[in-house]
């Protein structure tokens, strides 16, 4: 998305905000806008102007966004909608929190580097309303017949875990502290398996197994994402049993994942081994790939486990030589099980530019951090 991005293929100098739906050689194919990667777009720009170059282009990058958003992204409420069309007509209602979660994190990124105002007050009222919402995210937009399965996903939980971290400049380190033991618990206990080791995406609202379809399921990719979430959090509090847990979980999940015929990492499974109603399941994912390269990086900086460095250099084989596109740039997002790509796309409803800067990014931070202690 990068090389794309120099090319400016993404910024609709038009309408404004990102245009995401980019085939192999950047071309656009849709020209709706998803919340969810304007968000991250936004997020993107803002920590490489902070964190490699102050370059003034990825600023107006991120500021070229946050416009587009402002304007555009929310109903009367402040919740932010799924989809909007190019010019920022609403398409797809607020059902889903997580538009929010990464409009706050980008524009809280965006002030850092700006000082503006506006960008914390509305990244500051977003994850207030984060919070009130999270035990019942979708709220009136919930398909779940009333008082039957009550379910809690994984998902929520594990994204505030780095959400909280990302606006402490924003809410405050007492806001962050405060939320930081619950977070941890939810993770890595109300939704670690300790039986199997691994983590669900569903339990019952009392925490505990539910034998369905959500129940049972399993994202390696995600259980992997959260547990470099959470040793950050280990790392921030100096807590050697915690960052001990998040080893081990990942491991196992990246033991479990590993499709051991034709290489990489499964998209689903089920935890008793039962058929996934994902047909999708087998798929070889972009970013579960790059948070599993994340994940063991940070893990042998932070421990020197060499089980960390024998999975990272296992990864970044399969993944450079699958994903990598060496003709046009960035990566393709899905692969099928034997690892040949099932789209040509770049870019699309998911898939944006987020995932494979910031794991590049992370990889290089834990890397020279390594050489710095001279593991």
């Amino acid at each position: 998305m990068m090389i794309l991005l120099g090319k400016c293929n993404s910024i609709d100098k038009e309408y404004g905000g990102y245009l995401t739906c980019l085939d192999r050689d950047g071309s656009v194919f849709d020209t709706d806008k998803f919340m969810w990667l304007q968000g991250r777009q936004i997020w993107t720009m803002s920590m490489l102007y902070d964190k490699v170059e102050a370059k003034e282009h990825w600023k107006e990058i991120a500021e070229h966004g946050a416009r587009f958003i402002l304007q555009h992204g929310r109903d009367e409420k402040g919740d932010w909608y799924f989809a909007l069309d190019r010019a920022g007509n609403p398409l797809v209602q607020p059902y889903n929190i997580f538009s929010d979660c990464f409009a706050s994190m980008g524009l809280a990124a965006l002030y850092k580097i700006t000082n503006n105002d506006e960008y914390a007050q509305v990244a500051y009222d977003t994850f207030k309303r984060i919070i009130q919402r999270r035990n019942n995210p979708k709220g009136k937009y919930n398909k779940a017949y009333p008082n039957t399965r009550a379910l809690k996903g994984f998902s929520l939980p594990m994204i505030l875990s780095n959400l909280s971290l990302e606006l402490e400049h924003i809410v405050g380190t007492d806001t962050v502290e405060s939320l930081i033991d619950e977070i941890i618990h939810e993770v890595m206990e109300v939704f670690y398996q300790p039986e199997s080791g691994l983590i669900v995406e569903s339990v019952n609202a009392d925490g505990t197994f539910s034998d369905t379809f959500e129940g049972r399921l399993v994202s390696p990719g995600h259980v992997i994402e959260a547990m470099w979430f959470m040793m950050d959090l280990a790392a921030r509090r100096k807590d050697a049993k915690l960052m001990d847990k998040c080893i081990q979980i990942a491991l196992r999940a990246l033991e479990y994942g590993w499709d051991e015929e034709f290489g990489g990492i499964f998209y689903f499974k089920d935890i008793l081994n039962r058929p996934p109603q994902q047909l999708e399941w087998d798929q070889k994912l972009w970013w579960v790939h790059l948070e599993a390269l994340v994940c063991m990086a940070k893990g042998y900086a932070y421990t020197g486990d060499e089980r960390c460095k024998a999975w990272f250099e296992k990864l970044d084989n399969y993944a450079f030589n699958r994903f990598s596109d060496p003709q046009y740039g960035e990566w393709f997002g899905y692969l099928n099980r034997q690892g040949q790509p099932l789209l040509t796309l770049k870019g699309g409803k998911w898939k944006g530019c987020f995932h494979v800067p910031r794991a590049l990014f992370k990889i290089y931070e834990s890397l020279e951090t390594t050489v710095l202690q001279g593991i």
